[in-house]
């Protein structure tokens, strides 16, 4: 491994649990896309882009508590702001595997 991070870097990187209140299709997105409107609790809702339309349908992903990341820069995708970014593993064909917690947990917890 060639690019290792120090502890501090490390701790700069908001990472947080939330829970997806919307998700919905992102037609104008280049690749295939949800909207999702996720809430960290005290950290507030934000909004994003996923693309995680082949492993996931909006209707399940609606109260799905995940792992994003919320202290990157704001990043224009189509006509949304994205305020956070979604956490998942990438598999061999792009599909996205989103982290997620095994049980419920409060909103805005740091993971570290």
């Amino acid at each position: 491994m060639t690019n290792n991070l120090t502890w501090q870097e490390f701790e700069k990187v908001e990472m947080r649990v939330g829970t997806i209140l919307t998700a919905t299709n992102f037609p104008e997105a280049r690749n295939p896309s949800y909207i999702l409107t996720i809430d960290f609790g005290e950290f507030g809702i934000k909004k994003t882009s996923a693309q995680v339309t082949s492993l996931y349908s909006t209707e399940n992903l609606i109260g799905k508590q995940i792992i994003a990341t919320i202290n990157f820069p704001k990043k224009q995708i189509a006509n949304i702001q994205s305020e956070c970014l979604v956490m998942g593993a990438v598999g061999e064909n792009k599909e996205v595997t989103l982290l997620s917690t095994d049980k419920p947990i409060k909103n805005g917890l740091r993971i570290g």
